[in-house]
């Protein structure tokens, strides 16, 4: 009898380690992008998985923190040969988009500096801006979906834009209101049953079902992967070693990323640029836009901040420095992705049917529109404008802008773009290429 949730027999260990392979090269083009080519390859091409299992499945990664395409993948992989098969579904998911950025911050950090060079950066950075505000556009269509949830993402903006409220706060507390949201009545749909459910019951793989032997097994191993490292790095490099801070910056960062990169990337450059001073304002514009270009989940551009965060802070050589920077990002923004899905998985059925847990991440995406909108007008202010500065009014922290210092350059290079990617639907990776050749033509002029 089949004991499988596939529609045929479950692929061998080596196939499904090719055909994952595969899905790591191809995965570029941020998460739509992503979910839509697993969704073709493994349901509509090689049939491992049927629409509602790989619906189920992606619902169940949208409730988490972190990249839901690379958790997506991993829960797939975990379905069909455990752990094993998760470890290596997620980690070709991530390795090759990890190597080619490293390579790239590496090549940044040495000649950053070549006009050519400073050139291509200057068209990227301009292109990025279009691609944050589609990306905005995207998110408020799903999210919006209500008065509540429009007044949510403005507050949202207000808070980190304006009173510098932690993000971790502005999640949390989006949380707690669509809870109450959901108790009082004023939820909506937002915690309705999921309209691809079904009643289907399957008859699941032995380490599929829910074990509170295995729970605590899985839990402390995972919790052991993650926490040991950092309570060695923090006894023997000490809290204030850049290492250290990355670890635990990120490790902060794995748990609270609801809602994708671009959520969290506000926070992050607020962090990196003017806390630890791992980078320049405009350098995260930068890292955006080389991870938009490599294969992978798009928080990947993490592993530049921490690559050139470990360059420049730590006494080992620059590039040495960098890659351990790297690695040390890469560990620990993604080994909590593992362990939500082997501890998690097998409760999804339980977590897809709480209706107040569904209402809670329905507020906590619509404040997410709200980061984002923050993330694109911060980004555009450093990419516009040579020369921003701060003013304190009460409690609000606002922008103060040198018009003199404004480029009309990046300007059109960032409205053609956005005319491209919004209106003509163009192909990411060729405007990011187009725009970088502009600014490379416009420095040898």
């Amino acid at each position: 009898m089949d004991t499988t949730p596939f529609r045929a027999a479950p692929p061998s260990f080596g196939e499904a380690t090719r055909t994952f392979a595969r899905i790591g090269l191809l995965s570029f083009g941020g998460p739509a992008g992503q979910i839509a080519l697993m969704h073709k390859i493994l349901v509509d091409e090689k049939r491992w998985l049927d629409e509602p299992r790989f619906l189920h499945a992606l619902n169940y990664c949208m409730l988490l923190p972190g990249p839901e395409a690379m958790q997506l993948a991993t829960y797939a992989g975990w379905l069909m040969h455990g752990v094993k098969g998760g470890l290596v579904a997620g980690l070709l998911f991530v390795l090759p988009g990890a190597l080619v950025i490293t390579a790239l911050s590496a090549i940044y950090l040495t000649v950053g500096h070549v006009t050519l060079v400073q050139g291509l950066l200057f068209g990227l950075k301009a292109a990025v801006l279009a691609v944050v505000l589609e990306a905005l556009i995207k998110v408020s269509k799903r999210a919006l979906k209500n008065g509540s949830m429009v007044i949510l993402a403005i507050a949202a903006f207000v808070a980190i834009a304006f009173l510098k409220l932690p993000f971790p706060l502005i999640v949390l507390a989006a949380a707690a209101i669509g809870t109450l949201l959901h108790l009082t009545g004023f939820a909506g749909n937002a915690g309705a049953k999921a309209a691809d459910e079904d009643d289907v019951a399957y008859v699941m793989p032995e380490w599929t079902k829910p074990s509170a032997r295995r729970f605590i097994t899985t839990l402390s191993i995972w919790l052991a992967i993650w926490f040991v490292p950092l309570v060695l790095m923090w006894q023997l490099l000490g809290p204030g070693h850049v290492f250290t801070a990355e670890a635990t910056f990120f490790s902060k960062m794995a748990a609270v990323t609801f809602g994708g990169a671009y959520a969290v990337l506000a926070y992050v450059a607020q962090q990196a640029v003017e806390v630890h001073g791992w980078l320049k304002p405009d350098e995260m514009l930068t890292g955006l836009g080389l991870a938009e270009t490599t294969p992978g989940p798009l928080i990947l551009v993490l592993v530049f901040v921490g690559f050139l965060g470990g360059a420049r802070l730590s006494s080992l050589a620059p590039l040495a420095g960098g890659i351990a920077g790297a690695a040390v990002t890469l560990w620990f923004t993604f080994v909590p992705c593992f362990l939500w899905i082997f501890v998690g998985a097998p409760y999804v059925e339980t977590v897809r049917n709480v209706r107040w847990l569904a209402s809670a991440l329905s507020a906590v995406t619509a404040a997410v529109v709200g980061i984002i909108a923050n993330l694109a007008v911060w980004f555009a202010l450093h990419v516009l404008f040579g020369n921003v500065g701060e003013t304190v009014v009460g409690a609000f922290s606002l922008p103060v802008l040198d018009f003199g210092s404004f480029d009309w350059l990046a300007a059109v290079i960032a409205i053609v773009a956005g005319v491209a990617l919004i209106r003509f639907h163009a192909n990411m990776i060729a405007v990011l290429a187009v725009s970088a050749l502009a600014g490379m033509a416009w420095q040898l002029t």
